[in-house]
């Protein structure tokens, strides 16, 4: 007895499935632009922090950086790719989906920068002239300049987001 032919997908299936595109309208946009930008600086503040002695409260400000840092990749190239549909539930409120990682990527990004200021305050100290001791108070400083300009970078965005959502757009780009 012969096996049953094999099932064919449905044509959905197969179209979701289909050759990758590159989505040059998001490269080019301001939404693709940002993007980088917060893939640069929340890398910046991260290897900053994370090659400098840290403690207490800045373990948070590093998992942040670090978490949206990949959620930030993952979102640049699925759009870049064209491939959030395949995403499920949220596929289809992708501009919604994009604004809502923003603004809670900004309001996280500013405590972390809140813990920075806290702790370069604490480390002043040691920003004299003669000081010879190691110290991160430097570290900390430029973190939390990395961490405002990435509170920046996601409002902006997630300003824009706003825009579009208002203007009646469903897509990122």
């Amino acid at each position: 007895m012969l096996p049953p032919p094999p099932r064919q997908p449905p044509p959905q299936a197969r179209a979701a499935r289909g050759a990758v595109s590159l989505q040059r309208a998001f490269l080019r946009g301001p939404l693709g632009v940002l993007r980088l930008l917060q893939l640069l600086a929340g890398a910046a503040f991260w290897i900053t922090i994370a090659t400098s002695r840290y403690q207490g409260p800045v373990h948070f400000a590093l998992f942040v950086s670090v978490l949206f840092w990949l959620l930030t990749l993952g979102l640049y190239f699925l759009t870049l790719l064209g491939k959030h549909e395949l995403v499920p539930v949220l596929g289809s409120r992708w501009l919604v989906v994009n604004v809502a990682h923003d603004l809670l990527a900004a309001a996280l990004y500013g405590a972390a920068m809140g813990i920075m200021i806290s702790q370069t305050q604490s480390h002043s100290y040691c920003n004299l002239k003669d000081y010879q001791m190691s110290c991160a108070y430097h570290a900390f400083l430029a973190a939390a300049v990395c961490g405002g300009l990435c509170l920046g970078l996601y409002l902006l965005s997630a300003l824009y987001g706003c825009c579009r959502h208002y203007q009646g757009e469903q897509e990122v780009a």
